[in-house]
C-alpha cells in the first residue's frame, strides 16, 4: 500500500488548521477518554483504519479496559459503558450519518440530559473534527504502520 499524498508536506496549513481544532477540544475540558470513543466509533462508521488503529492504542495506552475499547461498535448490547458516554456515542452516531436522518429529537434530548449547552457543542465539534480527520486519511490514503 502506498499513501496518495502526505497531506502534512503538501499543505502544512490544512494539517495546522487541524491541529487548532484539536487543541481548542483539548483545553475545552472534554473528558479525554470520552473524546477518544467519540473517535473509535466514528473511525469505525467512516471505515477510516488509520484513525481507528490511532485511537484504539491511544485508548488502551490511557488504561482503559480491552472491553471498552474492543466493544465500542456494540455500546449499546453491552453494560460497560456510562449513560453520558452512552449519549456522546449516539450522538457521535447521527452526526457522523447524519444525512440519513439527521440529529434526531431524542438523541439531542438524551445528549441535553447529560451535556451542557456548551459542553454539547465542544462535543459536536468533536465528532466534526474526527470526521474531518477520517476524511483526510481515507482520501489521502493513510493507513496503519505495520506492526511485527
Amino acid at each position: 500500500m502506498n499513501t496518495r499524498i502526505n497531506h502534512q508536506q503538501v499543505s502544512p496549513e490544512v494539517y495546522n488548521t487541524m491541529l487548532k481544532l484539536e487543541g481548542f477540544i483539548a483545553s475545552s475540558g472534554l473528558d479525554h477518554t470520552l473524546y477518544e470513543l467519540i473517535k473509535i466509533r466514528a473511525s469505525q462508521i467512516n471505515g477510516c483504519a488509520f484513525c481507528l488503529d490511532m485511537h484504539i492504542t491511544k485508548l488502551r495506552s490511557m488504561g482503559e479496559s480491552s472491553q471498552r475499547v474492543d466493544l465500542v461498535s456494540v455500546w449499546r448490547e453491552v453494560p460497560f459503558y456510562t449513560a453520558k458516554e452512552k449519549a456522546a456515542l449516539e450522538l457521535t452516531e447521527a452526526v457522523t450519518l447524519i444525512s440519513k436522518a439527521g440529529v434526531p429529537d431524542d438523541v439531542y434530548r438524551n445528549a441535553r440530559e447529560h451535556f451542557s449547552e456548551n459542553e454539547f457543542m465542544t462535543i459536536i465539534m468533536a465528532i466534526n473534527t474526527i470526521n474531518s480527520w477520517n476524511r483526510i486519511a481515507i482520501s489521502t490514503g493513510m493507513f496503519p504502520a505495520a506492526q511485527v
